[in-house]
């Protein structure tokens, strides 16, 4: 390999394998990124909301996917770091005795970089660098319980290396009679690279992520409170693989406590409703904060917040995530119902 991409590398170093992080060890990791205003301002990953009209929802478990979602548009867009934007497109169509399907596209563009050679020289030239993946949802329900599944074909181009996978999430939610409370479990991410970014690669593991999740609305005021526990099959999730490597005797001296572990689980949000068209929303992503917190001043690292607004047929959500000091990332949905007569 005669040439390195020296921007991209330190990118995914910065984002992705940072000291105590699991983000490092897998490929495709944009597939892990929250692209609705709405779940990143709850903390970046909910399972089990108990809104049916949010087609931003089944991108985060297919058995979200409702009926009442049927011919709605949804369009997302999110200014992250530098040159680096990603967002996605979707529209959902119910039938009749079949169930609800909704096709999208997930993407991040990672800009425009300078070609060098392995030695540092520029060669005048340029290159791109991008990801995409092909989301295809399906969903039914018997009674209470919801289930679904989404297919997803996964593209990955960096210069002149490219990829092709295959990875699927699997959902169930499960509803309450009065439908205030929602409980759901997902499997997202199962599947791997089916072709390697060059000849002869050995084949990288792709994000799983097993996920509970619950919700439930309060019956006599306007509030939602969510809880989602990511990552369930990897338990220390302060420790990446290689550090795990490390003595016995540094592993005891750097243990947390169970309730810390538990926390770095955990994702927490809440949603004010003081009128039917207009939502306030905040997050709190402890692992999120542990990973990416600055010791001797920690600010507001982790937290999130935003709100969403209906106006007749359009739905505008925004959402704010602090990631560190250098700045947050912001988020911006906007969904339209065709239903609704212009």
């Amino acid at each position: 390999m005669n040439r390195k991409l020296y921007l991209i590398l330190l990118y995914i170093l910065v984002q992705f394998s940072a000291k105590a992080q699991i983000g490092g060890e897998t490929t495709y990791q944009f597939l892990e990124l929250t692209n609705s205003a709405r779940v990143a301002a709850l903390g970046g990953k909910q399972v089990a909301l108990t809104d049916s009209s949010d087609l931003n929802l089944p991108f985060h478990n297919p058995a979200l996917l409702h009926k009442s979602m049927s011919n709605i548009v949804l369009a997302n867009y999110v200014n992250y770091f530098l040159d680096i934007n990603y967002g996605y497109v979707s529209y959902a169509r119910s039938f009749n005795g079949v169930g609800n399907f909704a096709l999208g596209m997930h993407y991040i563009n990672y800009g425009e970089f300078k070609e060098a050679t392995h030695l540092g020289e520029l060669t005048g030239n340029f290159f791109n660098a991008a990801e995409y993946a092909f989301n295809m949802i399906y969903s039914n329900h018997y009674k209470r319980l919801s289930y679904g599944a989404n297919l997803k074909p996964v593209f990955s181009v960096f210069e002149s290396y490219r990829s092709f996978g295959l990875a699927a999430d699997l959902g169930v939610n499960f509803a309450s009679k009065d439908s205030l409370t929602h409980v759901a479990l997902v499997a997202r991410n199962i599947g791997g690279q089916i072709t390697t970014y060059y000849d002869d690669g050995k084949r990288e593991p792709i994000p799983f992520n097993l996920q509970a999740g619950i919700s439930t609305r309060l019956r006599h005021a306007p509030v939602v409170f969510s809880l989602t526990m990511q990552h369930l099959t990897n338990w220390d999730l302060s420790w990446s693989e290689e550090e795990q490597e490390e003595t016995l005797e540094s592993w005891y001296q750097r243990k947390e406590s169970f309730a810390k572990q538990i926390m770095r689980h955990a994702v927490l949000g809440v949603e004010i409703m003081p009128s039917q068209n207009f939502t306030l929303r905040a997050g709190y992503n402890y692992q999120r904060r542990q990973e990416l917190k600055y010791d001797e001043r920690l600010s507001t690292v982790g937290f999130s917040m935003g709100f969403g607004v209906k106006i007749k047929r359009f739905r505008l959500d925004f959402g704010t995530s602090r990631f560190h000091l250098a700045g947050s990332s912001n988020l911006l949905s906007v969904a339209i119902n065709l239903n609704e007569p212009f």
